[in-house]
């Protein structure tokens, strides 16, 4: 991915200033786009007409844009719009609006559902040219915009200011929805989540009467528009308007130094990528080796826990795949680096009788990385680079997928490794690209009130993603029929899904499925909102009937009007 020099962001960032001085005001006030600078090209007119350019159904883009990373989902609208600035979101869902058309918001394509590309949808809001990055000293906080790529939003913050924000491996989604969802990564456990760090969100809505305004919302205790700034903390995307910019400063920030206002990535990180082939396993020690990484997290995951510098990618891949592969990465920079990283893989190995190897072929969010068989020290943007650039599987943009997830607060249930081992090891079953994704999660997370933010799941040690990828249509019903199987079985005792109590807190909006709300698969008598939002969810309601009270900013799992 091409980076940003210092000097261009710099130059990007007077300008901003320059023009928009008086646009903010007050925090909550209307927001304008900032006026180009003085002597800034213009650009073609024909490239940006104002509004953005619209592409219709004889324009031989629009079956790109009609989907995203997930080929299951296809939108037929009668036209999708490039937004490039507020103004042009403006004019875009005012025309929608007066049209009576049914809009949906996309900034990397990366939904595991159907929120962007259903066919009630007739026009696309495309934001993903929207891809600045720079620091706006009015809030001493940096500005994101939402068509970035993840990968792009790091090196932009680390090579222009030494600063970055906690979030995921996958280096091309896009912040617009990792950000509102709540976002996360590898360096969660140590600094939270990318919601927590959230200052500010400029978003375009809609009142009762169908006016278009484009509001900025702060966290500061006195901005009247603070509820809306807390929904876009892990309220979801598509709920609430067109969020048209992000602003970040950590919340015990001080000063007016930009490399002071957002945390600081490690200088360097001690990684290790491992492999453990499936003919090194039996049932026991399969059962073992899974119950290692529960017990493990159940133990570390303190806030305060020495190993909140660590975190860890699990990817237990069916047999059909040929092993097992994790990627664990620990701050260097803390006394006993070294040492904390050796207990981890002695501790998630002990009593398996496994002999991990070298991960020389790529499986899941996990590229190849053979020369990390014996840890080794790395610059934190490098490996960063390493793991989240060149995982084929999850980024394929020609494959379909199917997606469950599950926060964990206790460690696997002796019938839940039972249940994973039988469907993972199915001799019948032979799709290589199947997994069950156990990321790190708990430390920092956990050090934030539940009602803080709308990220509710703020008491758990583990996350966990089902997923599967496959080609054709005509293998829909079989890998989506596998795939409910092993998640109903796996949580048969909670009705199906993982009910919020001691052992599990519910399922992640960034990885959303319908089939929480489908009573034939979630009979746990909890709603999907239940699941998603927990006690956050009335509030979530308050928002959208002050926000959106004509329900233009809907999908499969959207926030309903209370």
């Amino acid at each position: 991915m091409t980076g940003v020099d210092r000097r261009t962001l710099i130059a990007r960032g007077a300008a901003a200033v320059g023009g928009a001085a008086v646009a903010v005001g007050l925090p909550g006030a209307a927001f304008a786009d900032p006026a180009p600078a003085a002597g800034a090209a213009a650009a073609p007119a024909a490239a940006a007409p104002r509004g953005g350019v619209t592409i219709r159904p004889d324009d031989p883009r629009y079956p790109l844009l009609t989907t995203g990373n997930n080929q299951r989902f296809v939108a037929r609208p009668d036209y999708v719009r490039m937004i490039r600035s507020a103004a042009d979101a403006e004019q875009a869902l005012s025309e929608a609006v007066q049209a009576g058309k049914r809009v949906s918001v996309r900034s990397g394509g990366h939904c595991f559902a159907d929120f962007t590309c259903n066919p009630e949808i007739e026009v696309i809001l495309d934001l993903s040219e929207m891809t600045g990055v720079d620091y706006d000293p009015r809030f001493r906080a940096f500005t994101v915009d939402p068509g970035c790529r993840l990968l792009n939003v790091y090196e932009a913050l680390y090579k222009g200011w030494g600063v970055t924000i906690p979030g995921g491996i996958c280096y091309s989604v896009g912040a617009g929805g990792h950000i509102a969802g709540g976002g996360y990564g590898l360096l969660s456990r140590a600094h939270g989540l990318v919601a927590d760090h959230l200052y500010a969100v400029q978003v375009v809505v809609v009142d009762e009467r169908g006016k278009v305004r484009t509001v900025v919302a702060t966290r500061e205790a006195n901005d009247p528009n603070r509820d809306l700034w807390w929904a876009h903390t892990g309220g979801g995307g598509g709920n609430f308007g067109i969020v048209t910019k992000y602003w970040f400063r950590s919340p015990d920030a001080t000063g007016t130094d930009p490399g002071q206002q957002l945390i600081a990535p490690p200088s360097e990180v001690l990684v290790s990528a491992v492999d453990i082939p499936w003919d090194q396993l039996t049932q026991a020690s399969f059962a073992r080796l899974l119950q290692n990484f529960g017990a493990w997290h159940e133990k570390n995951s303190a806030p305060d826990s020495p190993y909140r510098h660590l975190s860890s990618l699990f990817n237990v891949s069916s047999k059909a795949h040929g092993s097992l592969g994790m990627f664990t990465q620990v701050d260097a920079t803390v006394p006993g680096a070294g040492q904390l990283l050796d207990d981890y893989l002695t501790a998630i190995t002990a009593g398996t009788g496994v002999t991990p190897q070298a991960l020389t072929r790529p499986t899941g969010e996990l590229p190849a990385m053979p020369q990390l068989a014996a840890p080794q020290r790395l610059p934190w943007l490098q490996a960063t680079r390493l793991v989240g650039t060149n995982n084929p599987v999850i980024t394929n943009p020609t494959s379909r997928g199917g997606h469950k997830s599950a926060y964990m607060r206790r460690n696997f249930t002796d019938q839940q490794v039972a249940t994973l081992y039988r469907h993972l090891s199915d001799p019948g079953f032979t799709n290589p690209d199947t997994m069950l994704v156990l990321f790190s999660f708990g430390g920092q997370v956990n050090a934030v009130a539940q009602d803080a933010t709308a990220n509710a799941q703020r008491g758990s040690v583990f996350k966990m993603c089902f997923q599967t990828f496959w080609a054709d249509e005509s293998q829909d019903d079989f890998y989506l029929g596998w795939l409910r199987d092993l998640y109903e079985d796996f949580f048969v005792s909670t009705g199906g899904v993982p009910r919020p109590g001691a052992d599990t807190q519910g399922c992640y909006i960034n990885y959303p499925d319908r089939d929480m709300d489908d009573p034939r698969y979630n009979r746990s008598g909890v709603p999907w909102s239940t699941l998603y939002y927990q006690d956050n969810y009335p509030r979530l309601q308050q928002v959208k009937r002050r926000w959106d009270p004509s329900d233009h900013f809907r999908h499969s799992l959207s926030v309903k009007l209370p």
